[in-house]
């Protein structure tokens, strides 16, 4: 039997030779093409530049390595194992149809991993699912860690922009831009484009909202388990860290001190010593993402609260336990300590939220205070995005995920289990867990999975697809999904029966908003 011929796609920089992704080949799949050219040497902590051309026909076949970080271990379901890295990293992957008629609608996918981990071409996102689905999925590989968020005086004293860091959300940017010129080859619609991420990809959805720099590169946006309205923190620019964080590494280096720190010295600086910079320094204790000036001109709240956001229809929510294992769980914290903990977080609302709480003070202190930090972070920080997209006219749709998924290690498709004492349902519907559903890739897992699981799936990858065709997740087969609003928070809840409820946890939420909504209602 004669080998399929593999699907060429010719893009601005070169033609491309791609794979099937199916052995009916109805979905192609085009792997580690370059977006932006290698961000090594002189081009290390500067704006990513447009691809080169190359002669001839590119094989697109092999995924590119992962961007530098940590190699990830025991780390509950998101252990990575280790895995080839480099800091060329800048490529992306597209499935799609061989066959339509129309431009397709295109999915633009970022990845979680705090910014410092995590690669977009693991089986979890595997986007054949969802090109079946009738849409063009692309994922990259952004700049993490220092390579992708370092900020320091030197750095922005040679920025035209006076300007250092957000790196990896120019990475992202860089992307959407080839996407906007290329993604026809492919099938896609480039005035069809969706962008969407969970936990640090969502803050980066979030972020690129507020940026000037990205607009008019997307149409609608889906947020997963993270947004960026938190309070700026005591370093928003980057620069304190970022001089710590330059000082440790020149002396993990070998470099000695007594001498300045140019952007010539961060850029000689090894690799190796950079992570254990990150480490020595506390660097990555505050976020990644900087008010740099330039691509964030300012805090990403005050933009949001002005309504100068991006006014395109959003997709947001969070999951029911999301704090499990992923924010810290202080088994020594008196209720002394919770209590003060409260006032410094409420205020006058401190008794409220103690009595809101009940429940999970009963368990013990510190279990209360996880699950509150929690909640603000990721159901209120959801809900609250969400009111800001209502607020400035724009649909939005909530969910609030509750369906408990098996705890898994979603990044290791050869060695998925997980030995938890008390099963692999055990944990609740935990930071992650909606990642397979989203992209309906439970078969490349081998676990045991119900029919609960199955109809979720094609209940979660349903909805997105059709937000992303139309901006609205609705279509004929799935429970109607009301839009939200600031004052009623309809919220769709995922779970064995999918349904529309008033509002997740609203008693505890309504007070979180009292708190700390600029607009409440």
């Amino acid at each position: 039997m004669a080998r399929p011929t593999p699907p060429i796609a010719n893009t601005l920089f070169g033609q491309l030779q791609g794979d099937w992704a199916d052995t009916a080949q109805h979905v192609r799949v085009f792997k580690g093409v370059p977006y932006a050219r290698p961000p090594v040497g002189d081009l290390r902590f500067k704006p990513p530049q447009a691809p080169t051309r190359w002669q001839g026909i590119r094989k697109a076949n092999t995924f590119s390595p992962a961007c530098w970080q940590q190699y990830s271990r025991n780390a509950f379901v998101w252990s990575r194992g280790e895995f080839p890295r480099s800091e060329d990293c800048l490529y992306l992957n597209i499935w799609s149809q061989a066959e339509h008629h129309e431009p397709l609608p295109v999915m633009v996918w970022f990845h979680g991993g705090a910014h410092t981990g995590g690669y977009g071409h693991v089986d979890l996102f595997d986007g054949t699912r969802l090109a079946e689905q009738g849409v063009v999925l692309v994922t990259i590989n952004y700049r993490l860690g220092p390579w992708g968020f370092l900020a320091h005086p030197a750095l922005s004293a040679e920025s035209s922009h006076n300007s250092s860091g957000n790196y990896g959300l120019m990475d992202k940017i860089a992307a959407l831009n080839w996407v906007r010129d290329n993604i026809g080859a492919f099938g896609g619609d480039a005035d069809n484009v969706t962008i969407f991420g969970q936990s640090a990809g969502s803050s980066s959805v979030c972020a690129l909202m507020a940026s000037p720099l990205s607009e008019g590169l997307f149409h609608k946006a889906i947020g997963q388990s993270a947004a960026c309205l938190y309070p700026p923190g005591v370093d928003t620019d980057g620069q304190t860290r970022g001089r710590a964080l330059a000082e440790a590494a020149v002396k993990i280096n070998g470099i000695s001190s007594k001498e300045s720190i140019t952007a010539d010295t961060l850029r000689n600086i090894d690799n190796q010593s950079l992570l254990e910079a990150v480490d020595a320094s506390g660097w990555a204790a505050q976020s990644r993402i900087v008010v740099d000036g330039w691509v964030l001109p300012e805090p990403a709240t005050d933009i949001f609260n002005t309504g100068r956001q991006a006014k395109v229809p959003v997709l947001l929510g969070s999951a029911a336990n999301e704090g499990h294992l992923l924010f810290p769980l202080n088994k020594d914290l008196s209720r002394a300590d919770l209590d003060a903990y409260l006032a410094k977080t409420f205020g006058s609302l401190s008794a409220e939220v103690a009595n809101a709480y009940a429940q999970e003070l009963r368990v013990s202190p510190g279990f209360a205070q996880r699950e509150i930090s929690t909640d603000l972070f990721m159901a209120y920080g959801m809900r609250d995005w969400a009111g800001h997209m209502h607020r400035a006219g724009v649909k939005t749709h909530l969910y609030f995920m509750e369906h408990v998924p098996p705890a898994f290690q979603i990044y290791l498709a050869s060695e998925p289990n997980l030995d938890l004492p008390e099963g692999p349902r055990s944990v609740g519907a935990y930071h992650s867990g909606d990642l397979v559903y989203v992209f309906n890739n439970l078969d490349l897992f081998a676990i045991e999975w119900s029919d609960g699981d199955r109809a979720m799936a094609q209940a979660m990858s349903g909805y997105w697809t059709q937000f992303a065709k139309t901006g609205n997740p609705n279509r004929a087969d799935l429970p109607h999904w009301p839009s939200y609003t600031a004052d009623q928070h309809q919220t769709q809840r995922l779970d064995a029966s999918i349904e529309a409820i008033p509002g997740a946890r609203r008693q505890k939420l309504d007070l979180m908003q009292r708190r700390f909504a600029a607009n409440p209602q």
